[in-house]
């Protein structure tokens, strides 16, 4: 062979490589999917028209369900923000994650996410995705090792400290580790997030997405703009609206933006309504996007809530019936603290109307999104992967599902198939519930199953690290 046909023989190979690598590399693009992971901020498990909610509609998230699986059985993974938003990103309980807490987590720099802690923004980044985090973070202010950035998200837009995000109008947000500029009167900030995410879906970049989008509602500050909550004006009682900022005090939370200022809506229950019914309309928005844009059958939609129902700045679960039946609200380790609602939607993998009480809980979405997107789930995790529920097969699920409290003294629940302990105190004998003919957690029983007791105590001997920033006490 000549040297020239050699060279002609050597070029068309390299071609014919070079093709078809760029070939597997984009089938690999088209194979996984996009992801947008949506969080709702102490929105409780009847505050959806889906799951019960009567004095107001979600349509949007109604559909979603019809689309999709609707679960009766998620956890959050804590009873409170921080704790249960460290759960989701890094995929252990709070019986052995560094955050287990709120407290702490708004008042020591150190308790942001670690240089070694593994997010699933990593993870997902580092199998070929491009993320952001949008809305309300809370696992690491500017400067420190758990500002988003050094947690495997390249874009972040919006709150970085949860009080912070107790407003829905301030002077400034968060892009990428700077501080920028906000309109206080205008700009309401969720409208901004869902702007952002549409920004964010629309970019000219080849890679699949995984946006993970929180919502500020409804917590704290119920002040939505005021075209959301004419509607409702004069459909519910009037009263005093609370200062979040005052009750956060009372709670054991901290604030130290009382610059910015702070103002409600003088009818916090129309407010209420308003947030979590504005906010579904955005949602409809997203999920239509993706349609328009040929996305619906490449993109898991996942909604979710932090923790259970607030009372704070005039919240009202008793008036709503928020908890849905379920006893407790946020703070609590009872169902309703911790029992959140949780809607699937990708069309033509995630069956469509579907309701599902298969058992699952926060840690277990790192695992479930690793291995949707083909990449490689860290050892050592508390949870595991939930793909097959999401596609409507049978799923294991866990022998033990465990969570940890420290704001009103130390607390404990374990659920342990249909049986659910808490422990109210240090030292303090276990609860015990039958879920299945008592979901409301009304009949105490320990007393009948000493054995069932037995069993979850030796569990519990097990069931977390000791660490010396969330002692026992």
């Amino acid at each position: 062979m000549s040297r020239t046909l050699r060279a002609i023989v050597l070029l068309f190979l390299a071609i014919l490589t070079s093709s078809c690598g760029r070939s597997a590399a984009l089938a690999q693009q088209r194979s996984t999917p996009n992801i947008l992971l949506i969080q709702a901020d102490d929105l409780g498990y009847g505050d959806l028209s889906a799951y019960g909610q009567s004095k107001f509609q979600t349509p949007s998230l109604d559909r979603m369900a019809k689309e999709g699986i609707r679960f009766t059985q998620y956890y959050a993974g804590s009873t409170v923000c921080a704790p249960s938003r460290t759960t989701l990103m890094t995929g252990f309980h709070t019986g052995h994650s560094w955050i287990r807490g709120n407290r702490v987590a708004q008042q020591t720099t150190d308790s942001a996410l670690r240089p070694e802690d593994v997010t699933v923004a990593k993870v997902l980044q580092q199998a070929g995705y491009r993320t952001a985090v949008i809305g309300k973070w809370g696992l690491g202010s500017p400067g420190t090792t758990g500002q988003p950035d050094k947690q495997g998200f390249e874009y972040a837009f919006g709150f970085l400290d949860h009080t912070h995000a107790h407003r829905q109008f301030t002077d400034h947000l968060w892009r990428n580790g700077e501080s920028v500029a906000a309109d206080l009167k205008n700009d309401y900030v969720n409208d901004l997030f869902t702007k952002e995410t549409v920004a964010f879906i629309d970019r000219n970049d080849p890679r699949p997405f995984f946006i993970y989008l929180n919502y500020t509602v409804p917590h704290a500050e119920l002040r939505p703009p005021e075209e959301a909550i004419t509607p409702f004006r004069g459909k519910f009682p009037e009263r005093p609206f609370s200062n979040p900022i005052a009750d956060a005090k009372q709670t054991g939370a901290r604030s130290d933006l009382p610059t910015l200022g702070y103002r409600s809506q003088p009818t916090p229950l129309a407010a209420f309504a308003a947030t979590i019914t504005r906010m579904d309309r955005d949602i409809g928005t997203l999920v239509r996007l993706l349609d328009a844009r040929g996305l619906g059958r490449r993109t898991l939609v996942l909604f979710i809530s932090d923790n259970g129902p607030h009372q704070e700045g005039g919240g009202d679960p008793v008036f709503f019936k928020s908890s849905g039946g379920l006893r407790g609200i946020k703070r609590d380790l009872y169902e309703g603290g911790i029992r959140v609602p949780a809607i699937a939607r990708w069309t033509g993998t995630v069956p469509a109307g579907r309701v599902s009480d298969h058992v699952w809980a926060h840690w277990d979405m790192l695992p479930t999104l690793a291995e949707l997107a083909g990449a490689r789930i860290p050892a050592g995790l508390d949870g595991m992967s939930m793909t097959r529920a999401l596609r409507g097969q049978r799923q294991p699920t866990h022998p033990f599902f465990y969570w940890e409290f420290h704001e009103r003294g130390f607390q404990q629940a374990v659920r342990m198939a249909d049986w659910k302990a808490v422990r109210m105190k240090k030292d303090a004998p276990l609860e015990l519930y039958d879920l299945k003919t008592d979901r409301g957690e009304q009949r105490e029983i320990a007393r009948v199953h000493p054995e069932v007791v037995s069993k979850i105590e030796t569990y519990l001997k097990s069931a977390r690290t000791e660490s010396e920033r969330w002692p026992i006490k």
